[in-house]
Parts: structure tokens; C-alpha cells; sequence
């Protein structure tokens, strides 16, 4: 379990079944998870006070993408400083992926040891 227990991480991503395992897996993990399927859901309920000490971000989803995502969290000073990671099937070098400011990339598929690994490091990072 995580020295940061409890702590609250959110999951965007509009696939079901990797959604649902990695909020299965966070859970065992010790985490709180608020998971989304669609990104205006997501900004939502950060609009509205949920506030994770990192987000789980696909790329490619309908109605709002990950990049639209990301800029909208990032024209909102309270929403602006919580940690990205992107979790996305894009070709890095040539689906703009590269553009994103301020996010860790992991390709999919992915371990999910460096996965775990990366949540771990912002979980205990100084709030």
C-alpha cells in the first residue's frame, strides 16, 4: 500500500475497461478514485471542488479531447497546478502529444509498474 494512502486521484478516460481496472487497481492501492469517462464530466466535478493530487488524462476522446482538457485546466488558476499525467495510444512525435505543457507521457500499453511508480511519486510529493 502507498505511504500517501487515501489520497485522491482522478482517472479521464473514455475506454471502460481500462478505466474501471485502473480505478480497480488505485483503490487496492490505497487511493481514492473519482473516475470519468468524458472529459466535461472531469472538468466538472474539478469546477465544483474535487480536487486530486493527480489526474489520469486519455487524449483521444469524444465531445472534449485530452488536449481540450488540459487547456481548460490550465486557464483556471485553482485548477492550473494539478499534476497531468497522460495516459494515451497517440504517436508521441507525430499526433501533437509533444504540444501538451507540463505533463508526464506514458504510451499505451503501458507497465503497470512504472505507472504505479509515477502515481506513487506524486502521491508523496510535498502538498
Amino acid at each position: 500500500m502507498t505511504t500517501a494512502a487515501r489520497r485522491p486521484v482522478m482517472i479521464v478516460d473514455d475506454d471502460d475497461d481500462l478505466r474501471k481496472a485502473l480505478t480497480l487497481i488505485m483503490s487496492t492501492y490505497g487511493y481514492d478514485v473519482a473516475a470519468f469517462g468524458d472529459a466535461r464530466g472531469a472538468l466538472g466535478a474539478l469546477e465544483n471542488g474535487t480536487v486530486p493530487f493527480l489526474i489520469l488524462l486519455d487524449l483521444m476522446m469524444a465531445g472534449m479531447s485530452g488536449w481540450e482538457f488540459r487547456a481548460a485546466q490550465l486557464g483556471n488558476p485553482k485548477l492550473a497546478g494539478i499534476p497531468v499525467v497522460v495516459l494515451t495510444a497517440a504517436n508521441t512525435l507525430t499526433d501533437g502529444v509533444h504540444t501538451l505543457s507540463g505533463v508526464e507521457i506514458i504510451p499505451k500499453p503501458f507497465a503497470l509498474d512504472s505507472l504505479l511508480a509515477i502515481v506513487e511519486r506524486h502521491a508523496t510529493a510535498e502538498v
